[in-house]
């Protein structure tokens, strides 16, 4: 009988602490106001601040920049003779967190043979006091900003099980327990009982019916959303949920103010400015010396270029997955063999009609409407590019496998296909499931996002939701239901197992006629026919996610990482909600415009999908796309091709995007490589597939986790990046750490 009873469940240690309301916080709200009313619609012209460039943006005008350098100039010599005795009186161990040393292998001479993995190359090193190219004062106040930062994010991460690098939490860690910072020796150690070469570089394929997965025995609690969060309740008459913490939302609120005032702070966005700047002239640098020796080690790796290594097309929907010549190829053979269907149903009669009965519905289909639109949408869309039509979506299913037939047959191509859960109605999951489940829509080279269209005031419009919590519990009751018994929707919780991810969707570009904040209403009480604005959205499905992913990590099951189009347009705090919450982010175009996220982007080492054809024919011209500013700078970048069906040409519509960008920015093979490898990395295959890919040591940091003859990625590349990194997280965790001993200091001599 034993067997038969519920598994015990033990709810997280990991605690969040509540937020105390400071006066701080009062400061930090006023300037978030003042930064939002830029972006919300209708904003008086009197109210914006006498600037011209956005608070949060480079200088517009070469006056402006002027007038900064000329602050700076005088705040130097100012303070030129006050820095030299401040400089002089440190103490020899204060200097030497404060400056790099002059050779990163000489910092401690017993740790120096590690390094057995560091390959040979021209390195660029800074020599001097100081390289920051800012006032001292501003160095620390500046690196105070970037770790306090760095730490939300962490905070995030962790409350949800998302990732967050392993590099970075180590040098916060070491910040916080004041100890030296050592970080680098990492990267370079070899890896005991190394058998990559034994292990093969195809994972196995699977034999066996995929959705034939293990049922878990159902779990005693019960589901209920409040205040727009799911909570687990030991029984139905339980009054205090079981401790399954997230960030609530007034911590959120107060977070994400703070981090409204980090990037509109002027001394830190010159800060940011110089490092990204650094950077790119240091990639630069790095490229003229090195690049005939990368070249060399990638030729030496035998049976290996770019055509033959892992590549992941981290950001694609699956309703646009094929190109145009093969979606009008399938319409003609189902309208020449499969005439007779009846696929839909006349909407002024409600009549059954055929293919036959109904083709002058196909004489174009260039032109249909918005594709997340679920409301009036083409006859064209709904019959073949729909899972939940009047044929159950068989020709989707049949048009969908075609093309992972062809992803099969490149053998490296692989990708992350989208497919839509509106949250109108508590089945859309089943549906959804029974579309993968009973058509067998199953690939290795495939693992599947779920997109959530924000169309909440289309659905209000349209009477189908009474308030924003009804799609929040359409969207989330069924995951936790199907969490706590698989038996209840044994389909769902199979086609759970090779769902990676969950994407927020829309056009960023639309106004937002609310501001975020305490007075916001919530998700119960949002009755108003306006569509909430994006970091609203966000947080609730953050805060749906964290609960989820600690249900499910509990019962042993997979859990999602959140990856929403952010940055594609609109304003600039739609990224500021994705570096708080977001795995990673797909678009990343306005983070051009906002050097202080760009750095902390860099610092996180958040992924970013870009896709720069899709960009050319929407928001920004080829040429002004910043991908190969991102790449140079060190950001994880990764080429996505969005929209096949409307933006690309070949049957092969990831590497068109491939060859495009090589040709236009003259990216190299190496540069390829590492973009193709940084897509493996962001993508969500297990750990396991990713082995046979990366090598079975990928998730080490540096060159240790490195495996040439599987990514055809230089050493040399890998050791770049990865020392470059440990550079910047020394320098701002040492300004931290100094102006933490400027204010001890301080408080002793007082």
């Amino acid at each position: 009988t034993d067997d038969l009873l519920s598994p015990v469940f033990s709810p997280t240690k990991l605690k969040f602490p509540k937020h105390i309301h400071s006066d701080l916080d009062d400061k930090f709200k006023h300037l978030a106001d003042s930064i939002l009313s830029r972006s919300v619609d209708g904003a008086c012209e009197k109210d914006l601040p006498h600037e011209a460039s956005a608070p949060y943006e480079m200088f517009e005008y070469p006056i402006e920049e002027r007038e900064s350098n000329q602050y700076f100039e005088r705040q130097l010599s100012s303070s030129a003779s006050v820095s030299r005795q401040t400089v002089s009186s440190l103490s020899s161990r204060e200097m030497r967190d404060l400056h790099p040393t002059p050779d990163i292998y000489d910092e401690i001479p017993e740790v120096k043979e590690e390094y057995d993995l560091a390959p040979d190359f021209q390195r660029i090193q800074i020599s001097g006091q100081d390289s920051s190219g800012v006032p001292l004062a501003d160095l620390q106040e500046a690196s105070k900003s970037m770790v306090k930062a760095l730490m939300i994010r962490e905070k995030y991460m962790a409350m949800s099980h998302q990732s967050f690098p392993k590099i970075t939490a180590r040098f916060l860690q070491n910040l916080e327990d004041k100890e030296d910072f050592q970080g680098i020796t990492e990267g370079f150690r070899r890896g005991k009982g190394d058998n990559s070469e034994d292990h093969p570089i195809h994972p196995p394929k699977k034999e066996t019916d995929p959705f034939d997965v293990e049922i878990l025995p159902a779990l005693e609690c019960h589901m209920k959303m409040k205040q727009g969060v799911v909570y687990l309740y030991e029984s139905p008459t339980s009054t205090e949920p079981i401790d399954m913490p997230y960030p609530d939302l007034d911590s959120f609120l107060c977070d994400m103010n703070l981090m409204y005032a980090f990037i509109s702070d002027g001394p830190l966005k010159s800060f940011s400015y110089r490092r990204l700047s650094y950077l790119s002239s240091k990639y630069q640098l790095h490229t003229l010396l090195n690049e005939l020796k990368e070249s060399a080690a990638q030729k030496e790796v035998s049976h290996r270029d770019f055509y033959n290594i892992r590549k992941v097309d981290t950001h694609v929907h699956a309703s646009s997955c094929m190109n145009q010549k093969h979606l009008l190829r399938f319409i003609k053979k189902m309208m020449r063999t499969r005439a007779d269907d009846l696929v839909c149903k006349d909407r002024s009669s409600g009549k059954e009609m055929s293919l036959r009965e109904d083709r002058n519905t196909f004489h174009r289909f260039d032109k249909f409407n918005a594709k997340y639109n679920p409301i009036g949408e083409s006859r064209l869309r709904e019959i073949f590019i729909k899972t939940d039509n009047h044929i159950n979506g068989r020709y989707f299913a049949h048009v969908i496998k075609e093309v992972l037939s062809d992803l099969e047959e490149s053998k490296y191509q692989n990708a992350e296909y989208r497919l839509s859960i509106y949250g109108r109605s508590m089945d859309e999951w089943d549906k959804l499931a029974a579309w993968a489940v009973d058509h067998k829509v199953y690939s290795d080279n495939v693992r599947w996002m779920i997109q959530v269209p924000r169309l909440y005031d289309v659905y209000k419009s349209n009477n189908l939701v009474q308030n924003f919590s009804n799609i929040l519990e359409n969207i989330f009751l069924p995951l936790f239901e199907v969490t706590r018994d698989p038996s209840s929707h044994p389909k769902l919780h199979a086609f759970l197992m090779y769902v990676s991810g969950i994407d927020s969707v829309d056009d960023e570009s639309k106004a937002e006629h609310i501001k975020f904040d305490h007075d916001t209403p919530l998700p119960e009480d949002w009755t108003s026919d306006l569509n909430p604005p994006y970091n609203y959205y966000l947080y609730f499905m953050y805060a749906n996610l964290a609960v989820l992913n600690q249900f499910r990590r509990e019962r042993g099951l997979n859990t999602f990482v959140l990856r929403p189009h952010c940055g594609e347009a609109g304003n600039v705090t739609h990224l500021v909600a994705g570096f708080m919450l977001a795995e990673n982010i797909s678009h990343g175009l306005v983070l051009r415009k906002v050097p202080v996220l760009q750095y902390l982007y860099y610092l996180a080492h958040i992924g970013i999908a870009m896709s720069p054809l899709s960009n050319n024919s929407l928001f920004l011209n080829y040429h002004r796309n910043p991908l190969p500013e991102y790449f140079a700078r060190g950001l994880n970048v990764s080429l996505s091709t969005d929209d096949p069906l409307q933006f690309h040409f070949t049957k092969e519509p990831l590497m068109e995007e491939y060859s495009i960008a090589a040709q236009v920015w003259k990216l190299s093979t190496c540069d390829m490589c590492e973009i193709a490898r940084n897509s493996v990395l962001q993508s969500g295959f297990e750990h396991e597939v990713k082995q046979h890919w990366l090598g079975l040591h990928y998730t080490k940091e540096g060159v240790a986790g490195n495996d040439v003859s599987r990514t055809n990625v230089p050493d040399i590349r890998v050791a770049y990046r990865y020392e470059t990194l440990v550079d910047e997280l020394k320098c701002i965790c040492r300004g931290a750490m100094s102006y933490d001993s400027t204010v001890n200091s301080d408080i002793d001599n007082k």
